[in-house]
């Protein structure tokens, strides 16, 4: 019986979360509420108080969660490790309601989550740390900013994101991701280094996203 518990919270859990998700991305951090949220999941107040103790720590778990869900389906390391990692966000965030409600939470961080704790640390930690690995490769330009560099990467693809919501309703994202790497690569790697990185805008594509 413990263990058929703690499925049945962990399944609510998912559930809340994966409400909290559409109802955030349908009508931002301001506009969603906690009524809206339950209501979207089929599950009572008191189901939601259990996990969460308000519409905040549900948005905080969204924001946080997001880099964990970005998982390149293929092997890679350094720049070429860098690109998969935004390429397979841009494919999943058209399928995957958490990585959506991210993107249009976005603007709204300061309502729910400190500055060293956003997306834009988060991921700009992710690409410093990979940059680094690049540096050891030897991939990189002399001078190359690292920490410079991987907050350029962060500020383009929400730039691209948001562009690509206005334009086609994120449907071009891949294609924009793959247009801002031509432009960056040049500026930032070693052009041996640049010339062996792959572009497919497919390398990114995940068969099956798990929520």
């Amino acid at each position: 019986m413990p263990r058929q518990r703690q499925d049945r919270a962990l399944r609510t859990r998912a559930a809340i979360v994966r409400a909290a998700a559409e109802v955030f991305a349908e009508q931002g951090y301001a506009g969603a509420s906690v009524t809206k949220i339950t209501d979207r999941a089929g599950l009572t107040m008191g189901a939601m108080y259990f996990h969460f103790k308000n519409k905040a720590a549900l948005a905080r778990e969204i924001v946080v969660g997001q880099p964990d869900r970005v998982l390149p389906p293929r092997p890679s390391a350094g720049l070429q490790r860098v690109v998969d990692i935004t390429l397979t966000w841009a494919h999943q965030l058209l399928e995957d309601p958490v990585l959506l409600a991210g993107a249009r939470l976005v603007m709204e961080q300061g309502e729910f989550i400190g500055p060293e704790q956003n997306s834009h640390q988060q991921w700009a930690r992710i690409f410093e740390q990979e940059l680094g690995r690049a540096r050891e490769r030897g991939e990189l330009l002399p001078g190359c900013d690292a920490a410079a560099t991987a907050r350029l990467i962060v500020n383009a693809c929400t730039g691209a994101q948001m562009h690509a919501q206005m334009a086609t309703g994120h449907r071009d994202l891949p294609d924009r991701v793959v247009e801002m790497w031509r432009c960056l690569l040049p500026a930032l790697a070693a052009p041996e280094a640049a010339a062996a990185v792959e572009l497919d805008v497919e390398r990114g594509r995940v068969a099956e996203i798990a929520l």
